[in-house]
């Protein structure tokens, strides 16, 4: 995974790209680099690190020229390194690649190219592919247009590519397959990333390459062609974006501005969609599809990581209140079974960027069967959207923490209006739960607002434990999801081994891990659960365990035997993820900032992954 930026016009490059690259550092952050042509004269800088570090390191240094293109690295192939840091340049420097994905084959290119005389200074697929693309060009006497369609046609795997050809001073080169790339269209100038951030400050006009076409941009114009050299008339998409939005503003960290947004973000996500006067939801994006979906013999929703999770929200929701059986997978299991999939099964794919490899390819499988497919994510003219039949934003606003917050209680949102739709639909639900669930799904804004007012409390919970080395989580129902999330985000940001688990499993093997260090964070609200949650405390105290529970405002009973506990409003079961969630991330924020982690950029882990 990594964040590409290309520009070429009249301006500057350079600071145009470390701008968008700034933007995309969320993307991958192991090593940097830009490169920059000026009439032929090439100019390369690049490092291990983070592009705070690339900036550092050319200061005061000439870097015009007005055609370039930049990179942020999550590492795949070697190492992060300098060496390995792209861009990455051809032996005879007549090529200049950045890459995002992974090129399966280049270990039998890159023999067939030393058996050629061509020598290698990376451990990368890159620096293999632009050695092949310079082969062809200069054997074949090809343009670099033809050479890098020639080099296409021959590779395996996914990638999203910005070249340059040092020949060629005048055209920037993309090409796309399995790897986002948009291109930003502007008078006498273009822009190319990995996603819209670095390119809406610019123009609000994108073209999203499709897979397998390659586009030439000039000063004066674009062209865009599949790898046949059939020309593509590619559609425009107009943009509405807020860029201030990818600030961190008076917070420290984007993590705890986005958990801070919830109330806003959500508040957004049934905006137009719920509405609580005459107790109707509204979901125009699946209009069309309504009928098959409150039909479907089954629900299959594929996802990962995060979304997983808020996808085992949605399996309860929809089973309590839709009567529709639902299968929760995990999309990188899914596309590589032999998976049972009818005409009348419906798959709901759930991915915050649109872009997850997995996802992506469990989707086109489930094409291929005759299974309706619908998405739900939040980026506009992202992958998933484009290849689902029909589907729903969930317009939480750009997510730049690594770690998901905001995105989780808007899937979350999408998932229990599309369940209330639906249950209304077939009839399961009457007019006055129907009513109720709107009711509560309006007010959640106001719950979270006042959890987030607690956040002080929260704190001090998370510096008791600052120094714990493992954690357990435990829910019941609709809270069980919330413990497999609340351990994962303790788990990315922090550090800090952590797992989630039905409080019922404990005693299946879990409960030989309680002694007197392990913090046993348990989500006991008054539910139907209660009593059952109230024994679970009681056997982990019983063995010396440390007790966090997460308790329904006025909970008497629970804060006599827990260490700490952590209220939350009174909120209908259905509806209790959302709120049940927010102090979970807000321990796991707190926890990292006081261990020292890079909570935005926690290691090892991309936003967005795009590749296997």
């Amino acid at each position: 995974m990594c964040g590409i930026v290309g520009y070429i016009g009249g301006r500057t490059a350079w600071p145009i790209i470390v701008k968008g690259l700034q933007r995309l550092e969320y993307r991958g952050y192991d090593s940097a680099g830009v490169a920059v042509l000026n009439e032929g004269d090439l100019k390369l800088r690049k490092c291990r690190g983070k592009v705070s570090d690339l900036v550092q390191m050319v200061k005061g240094q000439d870097l015009s020229g007005a055609v370039g293109i930049g990179h942020t690295r999550w590492a795949t192939h070697g190492e992060p390194n300098d060496v390995n840091a792209h861009p990455h340049v051809s032996m005879n420097g007549k090529f200049v690649v950045v890459h995002n994905g992974i090129i399966e084959n280049y270990r039998e290119i890159k023999a067939h190219l030393i058996e050629k005389g061509y020598t290698f200074k990376s451990q990368t697929d890159t620096e293999v592919f632009a050695n092949f693309v310079e082969s062809l060009y200069l054997s074949e006497k090809l343009t670099a247009e033809q050479a890098v369609k020639a080099a296409l046609r021959r590779i395996i795997g996914a990638y999203g590519l910005g070249i340059i050809c040092v020949d060629e001073p005048n055209a920037l080169f993309a090409a796309r397959k399995g790897s986002p790339l948009a291109i930003g269209l502007a008078e006498g100038e273009y822009f190319l990333a990995s996603d819209a951030t670095p390119i809406v400050e610019y123009t609000d006009q994108l073209i999203y390459l499709e897979d397998e076409q390659v586009a030439v941009l000039t000063r004066n114009g674009y062209n865009i062609s599949n790898f046949n050299d059939d020309h593509v008339d590619p559609v425009i998409t107009h943009v509405d974006f807020d860029v201030d939005n990818v600030d961190k503003g008076c917070y420290e960290h984007y993590m705890l501005k986005e958990i801070h947004e919830q109330p806003q973000s959500i508040a957004d996500t049934m905006r137009g969609r719920v509405n609580p006067e005459n107790h109707t939801i509204n979901l125009g994006g699946i209009a069309d599809a309504m009928p098959r979906l409150a039909s479907a013999r089954r629900i299959i929703v594929v996802a990962c990581g995060t979304s997983f999770h808020a996808g085992l929200v949605g399996e309860y929701l929809f089973e309590q209140y839709a009567r529709v059986p639902v299968e929760v997978e995990y999309a990188s299991e899914f596309r590589y079974r032999n998976p049972i999939i009818n005409d009348d099964d419906v798959i709901v794919a759930i991915s915050q960027s649109g872009e997850t490899a997995d996802t992506l390819a469990a989707i086109r499988m489930a094409h291929e069967r005759g299974a309706l497919v619908l998405g739900v994510c939040n980026v506009v003219g992202s992958s998933i959207a484009r290849e689902t039949d029909s589907g729903i934003y969930t317009h939480a606003g750009p997510e730049i923490g690594v770690a998901s917050t905001k995105a989780f209680t808007s899937q979350v949102v999408v998932l229990a209006m599309m369940a209330f739709a639906v249950g209304r639909r077939r009839g399961v639900l009457d007019e006055a739960t129907y009513a109720s669930l709107i009711d509560g799904l309006s007010n959640v804004p106001s719950l979270i607002s006042q959890v987030l007012d607690s956040a002080a409390q929260i704190r001090e919970v998370a510096r008791a434990y600052q120094l714990a080395q493992n954690a357990i989580y435990l829910g019941r129902g609709y809270l069980y999801p919330v413990a497999l999330e609340g351990a994962l985000k303790l788990k990315e940001i922090s550090y800090v081994h952590a797992e989630g688990y039905p409080a019922a499993e404990m005693k299946h093997g879990p409960i030989a891990l309680i002694d007197n260090c392990m913090p046993v964070f348990v989500l006991a609200t008054h539910d139907k659960f209660y009593d059952k949650i109230v024994n679970n405390i009681q056997e982990v105290k019983a063995r010396k365990g440390q007790v966090i529970a997460i308790v329904t405002k006025g909970d008497s009973e629970i804060s006599k035997m827990a260490d700490y506990v952590i209220e939350i409003p009174v909120c209908q079961e259905a509806l209790l993820p959302l709120v049940a969630v927010v102090p979970l991330q807000l321990i796991s924020y707190y926890v990292a900032v006081m261990r020292g982690c890079n909570v935005d950029q926690p290691r090892n882990l991309a936003k967005s992954v795009t590749v296997e």
